[in-house]
């Protein structure tokens, strides 16, 4: 801590106590030192350190490996001047990536596609729906109809869901068989987590074409809202390196949640036991945009 490149989160007694902070991502990596580290070293003996990497975020992991490196080549270059150990002493890194072997930018990133291109293109698709038939005029012939605003929207939202799924799944095949990056988790709890995700986007399209008259109108909303979503998303920069107000910002973002899906079933195995955090506010978004685009319309035909 005293370099100001790093900062202790946790004291671990016990070494399945490390699954757990990696895994809530409380922590960047875990250092593990032997219980026979002085002593090894008052030999004049090597000793290991083993570094555990979060590799889910390969740069941010690369970097941190790195800096701690060049740490412990500093602190053995000074127990050799302090106390005359030989070339052959001091400490060793044994470093060992989660998730991510080989630390590989690929494996990170790729994963994270399947939501982030689903995203824009069900926005695109549900933004433009309904703000098409509205600048046509076809829209109005639904409005004499006995549907609801809700059974309207809800009919504009199947395809939508549909086409984003279908992309998703042509995104996944790539991944695995042209990439050739492993799954570790289950499909079926993969694709539940992208229903839901892929509901909540379609629910914020909605919302956006509620307030557009034309499609430019609906284009140029679905693109000043894409850019931020994407920036908040956790997909470069983890969300817990931003700053505070900016972390709160991305509860609303349901990009964060579909990239954590993603990332945590493909790369980790999670469960769906472990991916229901991420399912829970994506649910309270669809309870409140869905609604929302149902008000504005009835608001703005009123």
């Amino acid at each position: 801590e005293s370099n100001g490149l790093f900062r202790q989160v946790a004291t671990l007694s016990d070494a399945r106590q490390i699954a757990e902070v990696i895994d809530e991502g409380r922590a960047m990596f875990v250092v593990s030192i032997p219980a026979e580290f002085a002593s090894r070293l008052a030999q004049g003996q090597s000793t290991a350190v083993q570094l555990i990497l979060d590799g889910r975020n390969s740069v941010t992991a690369g970097l941190a490996s790195g800096y701690v490196s060049s740490i412990v080549g500093s602190y053995n270059r000074t127990l050799r001047q302090a106390a005359g150990l030989s070339g052959t002493g001091g400490v060793q890194i044994e470093r060992r990536a989660w998730f991510n072997p080989n630390l590989e930018s690929r494996w990170s990133l790729m994963p994270t596609l399947i939501a982030s291109l689903s995203l824009i293109q069900t926005l695109l698709l549900a933004a433009l729906s309904v703000a098409r038939e509205r600048e046509q005029g076809t829209f109005d012939q639904l409005l004499v109809t006995p549907l609801t605003p809700m059974q309207i929207l809800v009919g504009k939202a199947v395809p939508s869901v549909m086409v984003g799924l279908m992309q998703s799944t042509i995104i996944l095949l790539i991944i695995r068989f042209w990439f050739q990056i492993p799954m570790a988790g289950s499909i079926v709890t993969l694709y539940l987590g992208l229903l839901v995700f892929t509901v909540a986007a379609v629910g914020v399209g909605l919302s956006l074409s509620a307030l557009s008259l034309t499609m430019q109108q609906a284009m140029l909303y679905t693109f000043l809202v894409v850019m931020p979503l994407m920036m908040l998303s956790g997909m470069l920069t983890p969300v817990r390196n931003m700053p505070e107000v900016l972390q709160v910002a991305t509860y609303a973002n349901p990009l964060r949640f579909g990239v954590a899906i993603a990332r945590g079933v493909y790369l980790e195995g999670a469960t769906l036991v472990d991916i229901v955090p991420h399912l829970i506010p994506l649910s309270v978004m669809i309870a409140v945009t869905l609604p929302l685009a149902a008000w504005l319309f009835r608001h703005r035909l009123g």
